[in-house]
């Protein structure tokens, strides 16, 4: 009967599986834990899985142990980066289903970056146009957030300049040219960045003296 009673523990296990450490007396350290938490992914519609990735591979390579990989230290902290959505998205995985740092790392962007946003996001880059009231500054930083909110688009430097060249109205189109002494597509890819940097750089300096003055 007292058997009857106990809760089963099967299927309960972590679905990371932590490689074997060598070293001795190894913890993780407080403070790293703390910043960790304090760096958590929910799994909100505007969270970015790259992000987080990018944000955590940063924070625990600052932790460096002899005789310890630092996949298994990031294998060790993940899931206390997760909160919500996501916290319930890891505790429904399989047990001892995730072996390895990429298993995890493809796992939790195909489960909060799916293919259909990929290509969602590619598309809306892909039609980038400026906006009736946008000034070129504004134009060329909406573009660029675009491209940090899929930085997996696969689109080239060269074609990423060709995108926001042909977006932009033909004011601005030709402001770009007359800076570029000609057609600006014609020019280098490093020229063309160096020359739309700039030229939004100008439009803050002009921005902020019509402000002051």
């Amino acid at each position: 009967m007292e058997e009857l009673l106990q809760a089963p523990t099967e299927g309960y296990g972590e679905a990371i599986v932590i490689p074997k450490i060598l070293a001795e007396n190894f913890e993780i350290k407080t403070n790293l834990l703390q910043l960790v938490q304090t760096n958590k992914f929910h799994g909100f519609e505007r969270d970015n899985p790259h992000t987080h990735i990018s944000n955590f591979k940063r924070m625990t390579s600052t932790l460096k142990y002899r005789d310890v990989p630092n996949d298994a230290i990031k294998l060790m902290l993940f899931p206390y980066s997760l909160e919500g959505a996501a916290r319930i998205w890891y505790e429904k995985e399989l047990p001892n289903s995730i072996l390895t740092w990429d298993d995890l790392v493809n796992k939790f962007v195909n489960q909060f970056f799916p293919p259909s946003k990929t290509t969602h996001l590619k598309n809306e880059i892909s039609r980038f146009t400026q906006s009736f009231e946008e000034t070129f500054g504004e134009a060329w930083e909406r573009f660029k957030e675009m491209l940090r909110a899929c930085p997996h688009h696969g689109f080239s430097e060269l074609t990423q300049i060709d995108t926001f060249y042909n977006g932009l109205n033909e004011q601005d189109q030709d402001s770009q040219n007359a800076a570029a002494g000609g057609n600006l597509l014609s020019k280098t890819t490093r020229e063309a960045l160096k020359i739309i940097e700039n030229n939004q750089k100008s439009v803050i300096q002009d921005e902020n003296r019509m402000f002051l003055g």
